[in-house]
């Protein structure tokens, strides 16, 4: 028997990060992880993922050179190498989420599976773990899509695609949501043939206007995008995987050498037992109120486990809400508008807050600003114009939203977040000093376009004339 103020039940990014704080805090905690340390952001997804993409843009990068005047050979990709570049970097992180890091933090590591005996226990092995408050933070896996004959084909998900050695010739991916996305264009860049089958659009939960620059992209790189389009069985023919799809009433064959599954994810909730513990969950996660408290008052959820934003920094924001109620009984709560997200395709497309779609959608009256990355010399000296900003207020200038599309747009959004967590009005951004040449100045100029219409209007013109009269 473990008797202890706090067990974290998976080793991920909400977990570590509770454990961790728990820990230095004083209070006697266990972390029990029954895969790799890290979880799926460190091991699976998050940080493999961008480090494939940099060799992609690497790849392209030689290719694009001749742009500003210097010529290349063709690019000749060594795919183990690549791989092993994806592991190296993967290594760098592993010591910082490591046994022995959280072990000399005071964290006592239990390895192995966690289901609850009751709602003060939980089982690991052969060890019972008894504590005063549960966090379970056990993250999610990708979802097996229900495709005929999918279980006689041999297909890749975010958990086996980086142990690949060998690039693939060609390559179909089920999803078009940022992990579809961002794969199929590294891939690309690196040399595979790619198609990306999306039942409805890429990208869905992004502003549609921005998602079309990303689309646009993909398709000048080479990536073949079969929109609105199901998938009905799959099987395998010779060394070949073939789907049979449907697009527009019409059935067709889609060859490839790999498949990737990348048609969303869902909550790992297998051998917990929550039943006995008391804690209520629906198909899409475990429930929790503002707080992260489950309908057992002593057990908290935090991160993909619970269906919410499946993104590793809501994880981590997560486990400072809990960290706050269980430890300190403060009143804390999750607050959601000005939640950012980055797809890391090239251009990156970031958003916070609220959407144009959105606003329009709940009837909220509100205006829509504009900047091209056109229309910044930065972006034009970077041959990177294809870009753009909008940024959503309220009638009187309060800041609600900000979508962006362009280079390095994930940088450039953070601003954006402050501000709308903050309560700040447009003038506010406006009036920051922006340096220049940057890609900062977007945000400056979109602000500034607020005030346009007025600043020259036929009435300051007249104002101005009136008091020029004054000498």
């Amino acid at each position: 028997m473990i008797k202890t103020d706090l067990c974290v039940i998976g080793g991920g990014s909400a977990g570590l990060s509770v454990a961790a704080g728990a820990a230095q805090m004083g209070a006697d905690t266990v972390l029990v992880e029954s895969g790799k340390m890290g979880g799926d952001c460190l091991n699976y997804g998050c940080v493999p993922s961008k480090a494939l993409l940099v060799a992609g843009r690497a790849a392209r990068a030689g290719r694009e050179a001749k742009d500003f005047g210097i010529d290349y050979s063709d690019p000749k990709v060594n795919f183990r190498t690549v791989h092993d570049h994806v592991k190296d970097v993967i290594a760098g992180i592993e010591p910082h989420d490591s046994v022995e890091r959280f072990e000399k933090l005071g964290v006592q590591v239990v390895q192995g599976h966690g289901s609850f005996l009751n709602p003060k226990q939980l089982l690991v092995g052969s060890q019972v773990i008894e504590a005063r408050r549960f966090v379970i933070a056990t993250g999610s896996r990708a979802m097996t899509p229900p495709i005929g004959g999918l279980n006689s084909v041999p297909f890749l998900t975010n958990e086996s695609v980086f142990d690949l050695t060998d690039l693939p010739q060609k390559l179909i991916i089920v999803g078009g949501g940022p992990i579809g996305c961002e794969l199929g264009q590294a891939f690309r860049n690196l040399g595979s043939e790619v198609t990306i089958v999306e039942m409805a659009t890429i990208m869905p939960k992004d502003d549609p206007d921005l998602v079309e620059i990303v689309r646009s992209r993909l398709l000048a790189d080479g990536v073949n995008i079969r929109e609105k389009t199901k998938v009905i069985a799959a099987r395998c023919s010779d060394d070949s995987v073939v789907l049979e799809v449907e697009q527009e009433g019409q059935k067709k064959d889609i060859t490839g050498s790999h498949l990737l599954l990348a048609a969303g994810r869902i909550p790992n909730l297998d051998q917990l037992n929550l039943e006995a513990a008391g804690v209520a969950y629906e198909r899409g996660g475990i429930v929790v109120n503002r707080g992260l408290k489950t309908s057992n008052r002593k057990i908290y959820a935090a991160g993909d486990v619970t269906g919410g934003y499946q993104f590793t920094h809501m994880a981590a924001y997560d486990a400072g809400i809990i960290v706050r109620n269980a430890l300190f009984r403060l009143p804390a709560k999750v607050e959601h508008s000005a939640v950012p997200w980055v797809t890391y395709t090239d251009p990156e497309l970031a958003q916070v807050g609220l959407t144009e779609v959105e606003l329009r959608n709940n009837g909220d009256q509100h205006r829509v600003l504009r900047w091209s990355f056109a229309d910044n010399d930065r972006a034009r000296a970077e041959r990177r114009t294809e870009g753009l900003i909008k940024v959503m207020t309220n009638p009187k200038g309060k800041i609600l939203g900000a979508s962006i599309v362009g280079l390095h747009a994930g940088e450039l959004v953070l601003p954006w977040g402050l501000a709308i967590s903050k309560g700040l009005k447009i003038g506010d951004m406006a009036s920051v000093i922006a340096p220049y040449p940057s890609l900062s100045e977007v945000s400056k100029r979109v602000a500034g376009s607020y005030f346009t219409e007025t600043l020259f209007s036929d009435r300051v013109k007249m104002i101005v004339r009136f008091l020029a009269k004054f000498g």
